[in-house]
């Protein structure tokens, strides 16, 4: 099976020629996507494989996807895909195994995982990690050990679906994670090397700008949600007379109303007709709505107070919610053609 190294590369160094020379020595067809690095950079695109260029810097997500559309459209099947970082910290022995792995697991997307707990990890890194996996993990409902992972490999299966997942710069990959964890048993972890070069300076992952970026949605959304639960949480005390069922399924109705018009438009962004997205969204709605009132039912009658199980019940959903409106309430069309 062929095997293709995909490398996005912004302003490099010398390390980008050797990591080319040893994956081509091991078998590899290499492209590596110029992320628009400008002229005084050209010296180092003079590589013995494909090379895609455009001028301006896109980001790191647009320069994979431009990658992938290539292979996509000039590569027969099958063929493994996988995703290295140019500043030679990701090892070709790794990058080979995780190619047998995509081969083996066809439908899966493989991650090579480092290790954070050595006394060679930069602590940038190890505060972003631990700061975005957290948040990763809270709202998808999958551990992921190491989110930020630039080896990655896949089949030619999955090429189609990648190039189709949003995002320009670094929170592509990790919308690429909340894409698969939507689905069961679709993410396989493999441990990789941990490489830092030079305290990992040449790196242009900034820890608090693009941890930002890429929590940015998680961020909306939570404000979004606490928001709701605020309007949900005022109409079940005052509807409260009215018995515990009618207050719950009163206050979420109108919160769901509140909670639908602020996420179509202000967290995902949608611009597709709103009735599609609100018979789905209030769907979901009516499912977490008979999930939310057993769980209510539940706790009140093992004795916990009905304003507390409120609490708890909203808490434990949050997660669910998130996951299912990103994946497919407020989905953004493809826009790559099959």
């Amino acid at each position: 099976m062929k095997n293709i190294a995909l490398i996005p590369a912004y302003r490099p160094d010398e390390r980008l020629a050797g990591l080319v020379s040893e994956l081509m020595d091991r078998g590899a067809e290499v492209i590596v996507v110029d992320d628009g690095s400008g002229s005084e950079f050209e010296g180092f695109f003079d590589l013995p494989c494909k090379v895609i260029s455009y001028t301006d810097n896109r980001g790191k997500g647009a320069a994979i996807k431009t990658g992938l559309s290539y292979i996509y459209e000039n590569t027969d099947a099958p063929y493994t895909v996988c995703t290295l970082d140019a500043d030679g910290q990701h090892s070709v022995d790794d990058a080979m195994h995780l190619c047998g792995c995509a081969a083996d697991f066809p439908d899966e997307l493989i991650l090579g995982c480092r290790r954070f707990d050595g006394e060679n990890v930069p602590a940038r890194s190890k505060v972003g990690n631990r700061v975005v996996r957290t948040v990763f993990g809270v709202c998808s409902g999958t551990p992921v050990s190491d989110t930020q992972t630039g080896l990655r490999a896949f089949s030619d299966r999955l090429v189609h679906e990648m190039t189709e997942i949003e995002g320009d710069r670094y929170e592509y990959e990790m919308n690429v994670l909340f894409a698969f964890s939507g689905t069961p048993d679709r993410i396989r972890e493999v441990p990789i090397q941990t490489i830092y070069i030079g305290d990992n300076s040449t790196s242009h992952f900034n820890t608090v700008r693009d941890a930002a970026r890429i929590t940015g949605q998680i961020v909306k959304f939570s404000a979004s949600s606490l928001a709701a639960f605020a309007v949900d949480y005022l109409f079940f005390c005052l509807l409260s007379g009215f018995g515990l069922m009618a207050a719950n399924i009163g206050a979420r109705v109108i919160s769901s109303v509140f909670n639908f018009t602020v996420n179509k438009r202000v967290v995902f962004k949608d611009g597709s007709s709103g009735l599609r997205a609100a018979v789905k969204y209030f769907a979901l709605a009516a499912g977490i709505l008979t999930v939310n009132t057993f769980l209510l039912s539940a706790f009140t009658a093992s004795g916990m107070n009905e304003f507390a199980a409120k609490i708890v019940t909203e808490l434990i959903m949050f997660s669910v919610s998130f996951t299912v409106q990103k994946l497919f309430i407020f989905r953004k069309p493809s826009s790559v053609s099959a």
